[in-house]
């Protein structure tokens, strides 16, 4: 593609020839302002609004919401209305401690979709049976395919808040945080999920042993059985007071450790990734390397092949994906020049 009416094609950094000193500042400051005729539209990296977030009053909750997140709230509100005027119907055929026919029926929603399964409520008939079974799998797929993602949504707002706090005594400008956001995005994900996963055992310990009158270590017992959703029943939430606390406590911590998990196995992942892109940049090139990374075969290495290279070696880029990408370039030089111009996108995509 070409800056001057397609005449010449796009060149390398290495390759452009240098512009006088006097004419760089110029070409820096218009760059802002214009661009090449023939250059396609693309959306700014890095747009005014994402810029002006870090700066911007707080919002309220109603505010930071999506409608993504409202059709998960909407799908959660759903599942647990349809299952809880079921349960609701049959529970004089659930067996167990009971306190109030609604709370109870909310209660086993929660207990039955987070896999938890105390026992304290049991289904005693078949017709109760099979809606267990029912709801167990829909309740599941609603939690893995819903629900985190809105625990994502607040991971985001507490990543965002962390790193103003980091840069609190000292002056960065929003490019900078936002750098440090992508480069240690999962780092920050572990952190604010560990904050409040402690925070979230600490207050149902806290709150077994102060409503439900258990003993610290029974009360602690009770909360790790229930987060792994291990769920012995021994040990339960029995009173209505506690049944009420637990409806969105269980929903909660269970999400949240799921979501550590995986954030922990993604920072692994990423470590890993990283360790191999750090030895792959500082070991040396050899004669080989540059045989490999020689794709035309011509006996010379340019900056693309080499780039090129050096990304299959990183794990970013296989084969594959080089041999695609170079069947779309084939399909687009119409003229078989070699190079891309818009004669030829114009050519290639009026013949399709």
């Amino acid at each position: 593609m070409a800056c001057n009416g397609g005449n010449e094609p796009l060149l390398l950094t290495e390759q452009q020839q240098p512009k006088p000193e006097n004419n760089c500042i110029a070409s820096v400051k218009s760059r802002k302002l214009r661009r090449c005729k023939s250059a396609p539209m693309v959306e700014p990296v890095l747009q005014e609004s994402n810029m002006n977030r870090f700066f911007e009053r707080p919002k309220s909750i109603f505010d930071q919401v999506n409608p993504h997140y409202k059709r998960v709230a909407t799908y959660l509100f759903i599942y647990l209305f349809i299952s809880t005027i079921c349960f609701y119907l049959v529970s004089n055929q659930i067996s167990g401690v009971k306190t109030y026919g609604i709370l109870d029926s909310i209660y086993f929603c929660i207990v039955t979709m987070t896999t938890v399964g105390y026992g304290d409520l049991l289904p005693n008939s078949t017709a109760t049976k099979l809606l267990a079974c029912a709801f167990v799998f829909s309740g599941m797929a609603l939690v893995g395919l819903c629900l985190s993602r809105a625990a994502d949504c607040l991971v985001e707002n507490q990543e965002i808040l962390l790193i103003k706090a980091i840069h609190l005594r000292r002056e960065a400008n929003s490019m900078e945080m936002l750098k440090e956001m992508e480069t240690n995005r999962v780092r920050y994900r572990c952190i604010i999920l560990s904050i409040l996963l402690v925070i979230l055992i600490a207050s149902g310990t806290i709150f077994l042993t102060t409503v439900e009158k258990m003993q610290f270590v029974d009360a602690f017992y009770c909360v790790c059985s229930t987060i792994t959703t291990l769920g012995y029943g021994d040990k339960s939430f029995s009173t209505p007071a506690g049944r009420i606390f637990a409806i969105f406590w269980i929903l909660m911590s269970t999400i949240c450790l799921a979501q550590l998990l995986f954030a922990f196995a993604e920072f692994y992942t990423e470590s890993r990734q990283r360790s191999l892109v750090h030895w792959v940049l500082t070991r040396r090139t050899t004669a080989a390397d540059l045989e490999a990374a020689d794709l035309d075969d011509d006996g010379v290495v340019g900056a693309a092949e080499f780039v090129i290279y050096k990304l299959k070696e990183m794990g970013k880029i296989n084969q594959e994906d080089i041999e695609l990408i170079m069947t779309e370039f084939r399909n687009l030089d119409v003229d078989e020049s070699g190079t891309l111009s818009p004669s030829d996108i114009f050519l290639a995509q009026s013949t399709r």
